[in-house]
C-alpha cells in the first residue's frame, strides 16, 4: 500500500516501564471513519481495480468496516538545476503529478539533500509554489539541513508538524525531545520500511517521528521520603531553594550507626 495506509501505527499504547524496550510493527493503518484517527486494520478483500487496488478493511480498534481505494499517482519529469559550490548540473527527477513544490522544500538526490531555491511554471515565471505537473524547471541547492515530518499526539489529538534539522543528526526513540517549548517523548520513528521503538535513527532516514506528551513531573518523579525531598530541592525540581534546610523528620531520624570493626575513640580530660 502507499503513503495513505502506512506500516506504522499512531495510536494510544499503555503506559509502563517497559513500553521502550520492545520493537513493534503493526501494518496497514490508515484513517478509520469510526474511530476518526490512524488504526490498524485487517484486510477482508483485495480487488484489483485498474491500476489501483480496492481494500476492505475491518477497523481493529471498533471493528468498523469500510473500504480504501489505492490509485498510483501518476508521475511527470520536472528538470532540476542542482548547484553545488561552483558546479551545476541539469538532471531530470520522476515526481509524482499531484505533488506540490514549494521554494524551501528540500528533498534527497543523489546521497544528498538538496533545497529548492526558485520554482518556474511552463511560461518561465517564477513562483513560490507549484503542482508539479504545471513545472516548467526548479532550482536548488545543495543543503545538510533535511526536513523531519513530526506527528504530535495529545490524549485522542494528533497534529502533524516538521522541523528542519542537520542531515546527520540522531534521533532515538523512547528519548524525550523539545518542540516549539513543549517537551515530548519519542514514540516510535518511521523509516519507510518498518517502526522502531527503541532504535536510533540518522535525520536523513527519517519518514516521520511520533511524538506523544512525555509523563507529567508530578506522576513520574514525586519525592516521597524527608531524604528525597531534600535532594529534590538540591536539584531545583521543587522551585527555587538556594539553602536546602533538613527536614525536621530526617533530624529527628535514628542516629547514624557506626560501621561495624570501628571503635569510637573518647579523649581523656
Amino acid at each position: 500500500m502507499d503513503d495513505e495506509i502506512e506500516d506504522v501505527i499512531d495510536g494510544d499504547i499503555e503506559e509502563d516501564s517497559d513500553e521502550y524496550d520492545v520493537e513493534e510493527l503493526i501494518e496497514n493503518v490508515t484513517d478509520c471513519p469510526g474511530c476518526r484517527q490512524p488504526c490498524g486494520h485487517e484486510i477482508l478483500r483485495e480487488k484489483k481495480a485498474g491500476t489501483g487496488t480496492d481494500y476492505l478493511l475491518k477497523c481493529e480498534e471498533c471493528a468498523h468496516i469500510h473500504t480504501v481505494q489505492m490509485r498510483p499517482p501518476k508521475e511527470v519529469i520536472v528538470p532540476f538545476m542542482l548547484s553545488e559550490g561552483s558546479e551545476t548540473v541539469v538532471i531530470k527527477i520522476d515526481v509524482d503529478d499531484d505533488e506540490i513544490l514549494r521554494i524551501g522544500d528540500i528533498f534527497e538526490y543523489a546521497d544528498a539533500s538538496w533545497e529548492i531555491n526558485r520554482i518556474e511554471n511552463k511560461e518561465n515565471n517564477p513562483v513560490k509554489k507549484l503542482v508539479a505537473s504545471e513545472v516548467g524547471r526548479a532550482n536548488a541547492v545543495r543543503s545538510d539541513i533535511v526536513m523531519v515530518r513530526l506527528t504530535l499526539t495529545k490524549g485522542e489529538f494528533s497534529d502533524s508538524d516538521s522541523i528542519f534539522v542537520e542531515r546527520d543528526k540522531m534521533f532515538r526513540a523512547g528519548t524525550v525531545m523539545e518542540h516549539e517549548g513543549e517537551k515530548w517523548r519519542i514514540r516510535a520513528i518511521h523509516t519507510g520500511a518498518g517502526r522502531t521503538m527503541t532504535g536510533r535513527v540518522v535525520a536523513h532516514d527519517i519518514k516521520r517521528i511520533y511524538l506523544h506528551e512525555p509523563p507529567k513531573p508530578e506522576e513520574r518523579d514525586i519525592p516521597r521520603t524527608p531524604r528525597e525531598r531534600r535532594q529534590a530541592w538540591k536539584e531545583g525540581r521543587l522551585g527555587d531553594n538556594p539553602d536546602p534546610v533538613m527536614p525536621d523528620a530526617e533530624k529527628a531520624g535514628k542516629p547514624k550507626q557506626q560501621r561495624p570493626g570501628r571503635r569510637q575513640r573518647k579523649r581523656r580530660i
